[in-house]
C-alpha cells in the first residue's frame, strides 16, 4: 500500500524532467543575458572614452566571463540541492 505523502517513481521522474528543463533554460537565458549587458556596457564605456571598438569587445569578454561563472554557481546550487 502507497502512503499519499510519499510521492510515486512517476512524480519524481516529472520533477526531475522539469528541474532539467528549468536548469538548461537558466543556463542559455543567463549566459545570452550577461553577454548581451556585457555588449552594452562596453558600448557605454566606448562612447564616454572613446575607442568603441575595444571597449565593446572587453565588455562582451567580461559578460561572457561573468555567465560562466553564474551558471557555475547554479550548476553547484542545483547538485547540492539533489544531493540533499
Amino acid at each position: 500500500m502507497k502512503h499519499p505523502e510519499q510521492p510515486n517513481d512517476e512524480n519524481r521522474k516529472l520533477r526531475k524532467s522539469f528541474q532539467a528543463m528549468g536548469l538548461v533554460s537558466a543556463i542559455g537565458i543567463d549566459l545570452a543575458g550577461c553577454t548581451i549587458g556585457g555588449y552594452f556596457f562596453g558600448k557605454w564605456l566606448g562612447s564616454m572614452w572613446g575607442n568603441q571598438g575595444l571597449w565593446v569587445g572587453l565588455g562582451v569578454l567580461f559578460g561572457m566571463l561573468s555567465g560562466a561563472a553564474a551558471i557555475v554557481s547554479l550548476i553547484k546550487k542545483v547538485t547540492r540541492d539533489s544531493d540533499e
